[in-house]
């Protein structure tokens, strides 16, 4: 059973990196995921650092991509702002995940009763309510009453996931449901929660890791956005979006200040769909290529 195990686990990796998607996505969120890791422990300078008479250098030997209008090193700000997105996508799609699911599979094991059928229609409109707020909408209500920052743009983003991940776990559960093994199951006496434990969510797991990396994807886009917009990261705290708002007035004078921050949204959005793409088409029998 080890041997055939390990054989298919080699045989899904050779055709993951095979997978032109899969393989594009995964160095670029790997690259993500050292750039965090490496700022841990080593930074070119400090981030927070101010140098006035070397503001928007260009790069160099010391500085390697630059400084902006107050002279803080660029590269140190691009390594320590990949903190604040893994934090931002993790914390944030782990509530959705969480919750989500719950709510999705209480649903979809609702759904297969006789007697609690009501429930299943009361957590998907429930999930429709939730559409009515973006993350970005839900930001700015929080903010309004309890300030701007990092821990606002979590928990409106972390909202926002909650009725995409139940609406995907109702439908997938529904479908799981209906299969012949847990009829047998329920007929061997399982309750619904030991059948969702064990027959529903390990056949949905895929889905749901497919849909988690376009979620983490979503969410390092919605916290530069909302920092941007002054109401995600603040000061002195790096932040790429941040970063994009303060290029705005060196656009002519110093357009890389905008290029770098542009480029690391950029390539960390595209690896992560680029990896839940590739995932989808490995695990999809269907979709295989």
């Amino acid at each position: 059973m080890t041997a055939a195990r390990a054989a298919a686990g080699g045989g899904f990796l050779r055709r993951a990196f095979a997978h032109r998607s899969f393989a594009l996505g995964a160095v670029l969120t790997a690259l993500l995921l050292l750039a965090a890791l490496l700022s841990l422990v080593w930074q070119p300078h400090p981030p927070g650092e101010i140098d006035i008479p070397n503001k928007l250098a260009p790069p160099s030997a010391a500085h390697w991509l630059g400084t902006d209008s107050l002279g803080r090193d660029i590269a140190s700000q691009l390594l320590v702002g990949a903190q604040n997105s893994i934090v931002v996508g993790v914390v944030a799609v782990g509530i959705g995940l969480v919750l989500g699911v719950a709510l999705g599979a209480l649903a979809a094991a609702a759904a297969a009763g006789q007697r609690w059928r009501w429930l299943d229609a009361a957590v998907m409109r429930a999930c429709d309510f939730g559409f009515a707020f973006p993350a970005l909408l839900s930001a700015i209500m929080l903010t309004a009453i309890y300030g701007p920052g990092l821990g606002m743009s979590i928990v409106a983003i972390g909202l926002f996931n909650i009725p995409v991940f139940a609406r995907i776990t109702r439908t997938s559960a529904g479908a799981i449901w209906a299969r012949d093994f847990v009829t047998a199951a329920r007929a061997a006496g399982k309750g619904p929660l030991a059948i969702t434990l064990d027959h529903v969510l390990p056949n949905i797991a895929s889905p749901l890791v497919v849909q988690a990396t376009i979620s983490f994807a979503t969410a390092i886009l919605a916290e530069a956005a909302l920092s941007y917009l002054g109401l995600g990261t603040q000061p002195p705290q790096p932040s790429w979006g941040r970063m994009l708002n303060d290029a705005q007035a060196q656009m002519f004078q110093a357009p890389l200040l905008a290029l770098w921050p542009g480029l690391a949204i950029m390539a960390s959005v595209l690896g992560l769909n680029l990896l839940g793409d590739g995932l989808r088409d490995l695990w999809d029998p269907r979709l295989r290529r």
